[in-house]
């Protein structure tokens, strides 16, 4: 008997994934992380008051949850300014960033990112066979000018840049993207990550029009709002683009709880004041740390704060190493030149104190 015959395209790729998850690596080790820094999560929670819905929600989690996520819609629609047709919810920005690679790019077609951008999103593209290309950073920051200009030359249908930037935690004034979309090629969609944007300074988000048929603007749950573990995200754009999601997204993949719980957390303002407040705290406790212990924190509009540790990619990792012998989940960055830094998520009080008791014997260790 013969297996499963799968497409050439499938059968040509890898299987890996972007990620390890912590809990791969807590599998392999035997043993749990004493603090969890690494997946740029809110340690801070998400709102009471979404507890709360979600857990009314599961009472009723026998019924499938509203396939067009009407109410969601609407109350976002009303945040933004914009009607419901401008918007899309997803299982996250990487659920909304596939619906949306599988839309637009077939096998061939030309993609634009930066080289040591959000790997999700690469392997998306790579899934449905797209041609990636790929500019480097200038300096810590995604450079709009070139990825604009890699754009025409290569006839791209997609350019993805993340504003704040992950992994470096850098970002651009909002006039500075909507700027970019005047140089890109006709045809050509800016895919713009703002996954970060609620905890950047004001004037970060693009000033960019909900109709505007050159951008999509992502932005998810997972981050300010504190809900990564329950995988909902969303779009903003041109009605006909996010009318086009209905042909292949998957109606009930947004869970009945997922949406309660999203719904009561856009209406806590109070708590988003609150956690914007202690990430901020925490951004300026991390950078303290690092600066005691030689290294230099990169300015950050995120929930993370990337760290050089001073030399290249190699020492790096025998920090990362070392810490995650401690017992300090982290991460770093994929491609030199970033691969020089690790970068530290925002933690409680006593996660920091961990970490701040980890970092001196790591770096001694790794210094050999």
């Amino acid at each position: 008997m013969t297996g499963p015959r799968y497409t050439p395209l499938v059968d040509s790729l890898p299987a890996t994934v972007p990620f390890v998850g912590p809990e791969t690596q807590e599998r392999a080790r035997g043993r749990r992380f004493a603090a969890r820094l690494g997946a740029n999560e809110s340690v801070f929670g998400p709102s009471p008051a979404a507890i709360a819905a979600m857990a009314r929600a599961a009472q009723e989690v026998w019924m499938y949850g509203d396939p067009e996520n009407h109410d969601l819609r609407a109350a976002l629609a009303a945040h933004h300014g914009v009607t419901p047709a401008h918007v899309v919810v997803g299982e996250g920005i990487d659920g909304l960033l596939g619906y949306l690679v599988r839309l637009l790019i077939g096998p061939g077609d030309a993609v634009v990112t930066s080289d040591g951008a959000y790997p999700t999103f690469n392997f998306h593209v790579a899934g449905f066979g797209g041609t990636l290309h790929k500019v480097p950073f200038k300096g810590d920051h995604e450079d709009p000018d070139a990825l604009a200009a890699k754009a025409r030359e290569v006839g791209a249908k997609l350019v993805y840049i993340a504003n704040p930037d992950n992994p470096m935690g850098s970002w651009h004034e909002g006039t500075t993207i909507a700027a970019m979309l005047d140089g890109l090629p006709d045809g050509a969609l800016l895919v713009l990550d703002e996954a970060y944007v609620d905890l950047a300074p004001e004037g970060t988000a693009a000033p960019v029009e909900a109709d505007d048929p050159r951008v999509i603007r992502m932005r998810t749950f997972s981050k300010a709002h504190g809900m990564a573990g329950a995988r909902i995200g969303y779009a903003l754009g041109h009605p006909d683009l996010i009318t086009a999601f209905n042909k292949i997204r998957n109606h009930f993949g947004v869970s009945r709880i997922s949406q309660a719980g999203a719904l009561a957390a856009l209406a806590d303002h109070g708590h988003l004041k609150l956690v914007q407040h202690r990430v901020a705290t925490s951004r300026d406790e991390l950078a303290r740390i690092a600066r005691l212990h030689g290294l230099v924190p990169l300015p950050s509009a995120t929930n993370f704060v990337t760290m050089d540790c001073g030399a290249d990619g190699v020492f790096a990792r025998k920090v990362l190493a070392e810490l995650i012998q401690r017992d300090i989940f982290v991460r770093m960055p994929f491609v030199a030149p970033h691969d020089r830094c690790i970068r530290i998520s925002c933690g409680l009080p006593a996660q920091n104190a961990l970490f701040a008791a980890a970092l001196p014997d790591a770096l001694a260790a790794a210094r050999g």
